[in-house]
């Protein structure tokens, strides 16, 4: 099959985005949950969040473009994908179990659920239900026509808004707490959901599923154009406003006299992130948009760049992704001690974006020269980086 060389890019480019995240998170969430120290604290957050969150669903349109439908038998597909995927997992669980947290309740936590210290672990979780259901979709995503696949994808972007028709129709969600601690916003009950039944009419076409449906999408119907580039950045754009602004409104309404520092428990953070959550509609926006501008972009497959350092990085991917955090929580940590907080830090106001930026790409080189390197070793490496 032929190398989609954009799409190579496309990974490199969500995996900085994915450190990106995680090296903005420390500035909300702090303590025993929420935390901005400042407001330009608030604006840098609201910022870098917005620029960096599509970088889950840019994932999994990638593996639906590339692996869906099925182009060999389920048992194949799922011995394959259990060699790439699973077994790297498994190696870096049982690590992040023995390095962070307490041992022995890591390990029997693993018969549960993945380690929460973890946390960045439950993407690879999400990512086994998404490719168990590519089989059973196969045989209609073979036959879908565009009008068909269109109507599916409308129903799913509705879903999207579910989260704010949730918080529309029933005020902020109250916060059951779950018992392993961790805050489960209540639901307001919609369209058949009830407390007997949790299963209301867009469970099934709802969440990440509907990725798999754009990457199908992408990949059958449509082709880049002259327009493509353009309509790409007008969707990143509009969802990158969607979500500052959702962002700042909701840090504004903790704190209506406009006092900082702003603090909370973790169901405050909990509901911060809801015009950031990955199956949101600014974020899905955000997504495609990209999508649209790496596909029309021109990329040489014979330049040095995407040869030496690009395909490389592509290929180690999941592997970054996997063991990201053990290395960016040490930088993170470092550019704290280093330069301070907020705006009593070194740099003003600067201090914060600086350490986001220097934590994230410090990260990414790192990270991404040991997996790299790890993935070579021979005979080992597939299994350790997948």
């Amino acid at each position: 099959m032929k190398r989609e060389v954009w799409l190579d890019f496309l990974r490199v480019m969500a995996c900085l985005m994915v450190m990106l995240v995680h090296s903005t998170e420390p500035f909300y969430l702090g303590g025993e949950g929420a935390l901005i120290l400042s407001p330009t604290d608030a604006y840098w957050v609201a910022i870098f969040e917005g620029l960096s969150r599509a970088c889950v669903p840019l994932f999994l349109i990638a593996s639906s473009f590339l692996l869906f439908p099925l182009r060999y038998s389920t048992g194949e597909f799922f011995k394959r994908r259990a060699v790439r995927i699973l077994v790297p997992m498994f190696v870096w669980t049982l690590v992040y179990a023995l390095v962070w947290g307490r041992p022995v309740a890591n390990f029997k936590g693993l018969l549960l659920n993945f380690n929460y210290a973890a946390g960045h672990l439950w993407f690879v979780y999400m990512l086994v239900g998404v490719y168990l259901m590519m089989p059973l979709l196969s045989p209609w995503a073979e036959k879908v026509s565009r009008r068909e696949l269109e109507v599916y994808l409308g129903i799913w972007l509705v879903t999207t808004l579910i989260p704010f028709v949730r918080e529309a129709a029933g005020g902020v969600a109250p916060i059951i707490q779950a018992a392993d601690g961790l805050p489960a916003p209540a639901l307001f009950p919609l369209w058949g959901e009830a407390s007997w039944n949790p299963f209301g009419t867009f469970y099934y076409l709802s969440g990440f599923i509907g990725f798999l449906l754009v990457g199908l999408y992408f990949r059958r119907f449509l082709l880049p154009g002259r327009w493509t580039r353009l309509l790409g950045w007008t969707l990143f754009l509009m969802g990158f406003v969607a979500m500052v602004s959702g962002l700042l409104s909701r840090f504004s309404a903790t704190s209506p006299d406009g006092s900082f520092p702003l603090s909370g428990d973790l169901a405050v953070a909990v509901a911060w992130e809801t015009p950031i959550g990955f199956c949101s509609l600014p974020v899905v926006l955000a997504a495609v948009g990209l999508m649209l501008v790496f596909r029309s972009a021109r990329f040489r497959e014979e330049s040095w760049l995407y040869r030496r350092v690009v395909l490389p990085l592509s290929k180690a991917g999941y592997g970054m992704y996997l063991i990201h955090m053990l290395v960016l929580a040490k930088f993170s940590g470092w550019f704290r001690d280093w330069l301070g907080l907020g705006d009593a830090g070194t740099l003003g106001a600067w201090t914060t974006p600086v350490q986001i930026l220097c934590t994230a790409l410090c990260s990414f080189v790192v990270v991404a020269l040991v997996s790299v390197l790890l993935q070579r070793i021979p005979r080992v490496g597939k299994y350790l980086m997948g």
